[in-house]
């Protein structure tokens, strides 16, 4: 859709290259969940001369790893403990549907996050630049700066295909939030015909307008602490508020219906969240594991992935320590083999 309308538009020229067409739209790494590449950044690679490039297939390397690491560590992991909380939360304490929640953000962010570095990383082994799909969205200080941040190359499609098209925030207060519900609707729609989807679409436009309409929705561009190691009281603030909503947002995205999403969340808001959750010590070894992808998550936020230049700077052995490690993690921690979430949307 997006070569045919460029076309229309006169932003690029229509191919007269079938094998270079044909090879576009069916380029395998990220053909079944993402990104999205568009014809204007994807189709002119597969017509000139690409030679073997160490340098950008070591990247590649590493961005698989952090891949599978995100993938088959986190997500597949968490997957298991956030089906038992779905699945009866009537009959858990809150403080269980709590970690269920919370681990459900991890595992769609390790899942999708994880398939996009797999599908970048084996594009750079091919001699290709597929565009970032993820960049660090949990660390995000409002919900504006998340829907920059999260499935990146779709929010930008509906924005250049769908929101600008409709006006964009160039008309009328009504006219351009008319359009923010549009694209969120249709953001939520696009995963599936079900009301939850719509719903969090829904929660999600409700959370943005009041940005819109204060003028903050384009206030934090640029990567969180910047200049520092460590973010400010206020910034670790917004943070956490961020990733509550969005959490909370995802468990209606979780439900198989707008009741259940009902139950879990009715459930989720009692006494018994303050209360010791009824896990086995797994579940506290993951949530320790989570800490630490969130902290290397961290360290490397001012880069393309996690791990693309961290220890860099230190002795080889100490760099290829971490590659080995989780490597070991990979094989150490995989489970029954859970599909990706994104292949069904």
């Amino acid at each position: 859709m997006s070569y045919t309308i460029d076309v229309y538009r006169g932003k690029i020229k229509a191919s007269n290259d079938p094998v270079a067409f044909f090879a576009f739209v069916s380029f395998f790494p990220q053909l079944m969940a993402g990104p999205i590449e568009r014809a204007i950044n994807l189709l002119p690679q597969f017509l000139k001369r690409r030679d073997f490039d160490y340098g950008l297939a070591m990247d590649g390397m590493r961005q698989i790893l952090w891949g599978l690491f995100m993938k088959v560590v986190i997500a597949d992991n968490c997957a298991v403990f956030v089906d038992q909380a779905f699945k009866t939360p009537e009959n858990q304490p809150s403080s269980n549907l709590l970690i269920g929640a919370v681990f459900f953000s991890f595992q769609i962010y390790g899942d999708f996050g994880g398939y996009s570095n797999i599908a970048i990383g084996v594009g750079k082994l091919l001699g290709f630049n597929l565009m970032q799909n993820f960049a660090f969205p949990y660390f995000s200080r409002d919900i504006a700066e998340f829907w920059r941040r999260w499935h990146i190359s779709l929010s930008t499609w509906f924005r250049d295909y769908v929101y600008i098209p409709l006006g964009g925030s160039k008309g009328s207060k009504y006219l351009s939030l008319r359009n923010i519900f549009i694209i969120f609707l249709v953001s939520g729609f696009w995963h599936g015909a079900n009301w939850t989807f719509i719903a969090w679409g829904g929660v999600h436009a409700i959370l943005f307008i009041p940005l819109f309409l204060l003028g903050k929705n384009r206030k934090n561009i640029t990567v969180v602490a910047e200049s520092n190691n460590c973010p400010s009281f206020r910034e670790l603030s917004q943070m956490i508020v961020t990733f509550t909503l969005v959490t909370l947002a995802w468990i209606i995205f979780r439900a198989s219906s707008i009741s259940e999403a009902w139950v879990f969340l009715s459930h989720l808001f009692t006494g018994s969240i303050i209360t010791k959750p009824q896990v086995n010590i797994r579940v506290y070894f993951f949530i320790a594991i989570s800490m630490v992808f969130l902290l290397m998550e961290w360290f490397g936020r001012k880069q393309e992935f996690a791990i693309q230049r961290m220890f860099f700077a230190q002795p080889s052995l100490l760099r290829y320590g971490l590659y080995y490690g989780l490597v070991m993690a990979v094989f150490l921690f995989a489970r029954k083999e859970q599909q990706f979430i994104y292949f069904q949307f």
